[in-house]
């Protein structure tokens, strides 16, 4: 069962000190996070630390326990067989590496850790959020992303409730610490992709299977917008454009066609969603020496999966389900 996908809809607010709820847009959202907006019910700023945040609508229908094992959940990795089937953190890891954790008994130890953190899926929103976070955040950008729609066994039993978001500062979470015994699933509150939407963190042995395909699609991109994207680019000298400033010299200068494709990358995240722009916007960055016609191309498909989400189910729909 799909849910209606909407990267612009409206967020309920909760404040910490009155409990005053209402909804707003993103735009009203972008202006409190800057300090230029109030709670209607008491006046107080995001500045405080009891402060309004985005919170579950209520009306969320995956709050309805029956329903949450009928939804298509989503996930977006790197990893080509995700969740990997007998997941060994320890074998990328290096003699050298090996050495420096203090030998094979801490690094049994430090996989065993890694292979006991929760598993992650949430909106079809919150998937894309947190790739185009992962290319800003952490030089993903010339990564091959994947999107897995997840179905979830109809059997699992769900946390009573919802918690907020239990990520540490890395984003991991321990199953055992949300998911006690005889229990399959917790829901819980993103605050950093799709915020105010229900994610879940979970087991493997609760996925019953999952569908896979690369992104962005290959030929989604607009035809139009790149031809004019290239054409603008290769029209511009790449020579170097001197830097200014004190810490100039200790800094390469950007070309001329560097800075274009900035910001006609700049452009485009400007008619998506306030809460994406930033991440699209480094997503998209052009870097020098970089095809045109290829970044470009890249560019518009990587808009597309915000602009025109039903090409992506129909894409998924045409892959059979792999069972995990």
């Amino acid at each position: 069962m799909e849910r209606q996908i909407d990267f612009w809809r409206e967020r309920q607010m909760l404040c910490g000190r009155c409990d005053h709820r209402w909804r707003v847009d993103l735009d009203w959202i972008d202006r409190w996070e800057q300090a230029t907006e109030t709670c209607p019910g008491c006046g107080m700023t995001c500045e405080h630390e009891d402060s309004p945040r985005v919170t579950v609508d209520s009306g969320d229908p995956a709050l309805d326990d029956d329903r949450v094992a009928q939804f298509s959940w989503y996930h977006t990795s790197t990893q080509p067989d995700w969740p990997t089937r007998d997941f060994d953190p320890a074998a990328v890891l290096a003699p050298e590496a090996r050495r420096r954790m203090g030998g094979e008994q801490r690094v049994s130890a430090w996989a065993a850790r890694q292979r006991a953190k929760a598993l992650h899926v949430g909106t079809h929103e919150a998937a894309v959020h947190n790739m185009l976070r992962r290319i800003r955040d952490q030089s993903d950008q010339r990564s091959q992303f994947y999107l897995y729609r997840v179905r979830l066994k109809p059997s699992v039993v769900v946390r009573e409730g919802w918690l907020v978001d239990p990520s540490n500062f890395v984003g991991d979470v321990g199953l055992d610490e949300v998911c006690p015994p005889g229990v399959d699933v917790a829901r819980y509150l993103n605050y950093h992709e799709d915020s105010g939407g229900l994610s879940l963190a979970l087991g493997r042995d609760a996925i019953a299977s999952v569908q896979r395909i690369a992104v962005p699609l290959p030929d989604t991109w607009d035809g139009g917008w790149v031809r004019d994207a290239v054409a603008a680019l290769e029209g511009v000298s790449g020579t170097a454009v001197p830097a200014a400033g004190k810490l100039a010299r200790f800094t390469r200068p950007p070309s001329s066609r560097a800075d274009l494709g900035r910001e006609v990358g700049a452009s485009l995240a400007g008619k998506l969603p306030v809460n994406l722009q930033d991440q699209f916007a480094s997503a998209a960055a052009f870097v020098e020496g970089e095809d045109s016609a290829q970044w470009a191309r890249r560019t518009s498909g990587l808009f597309n999966l915000i602009d025109d989400p039903t090409r992506v189910l129909a894409a998924l729909d045409q892959h059979d389900p792999r069972e995990v």
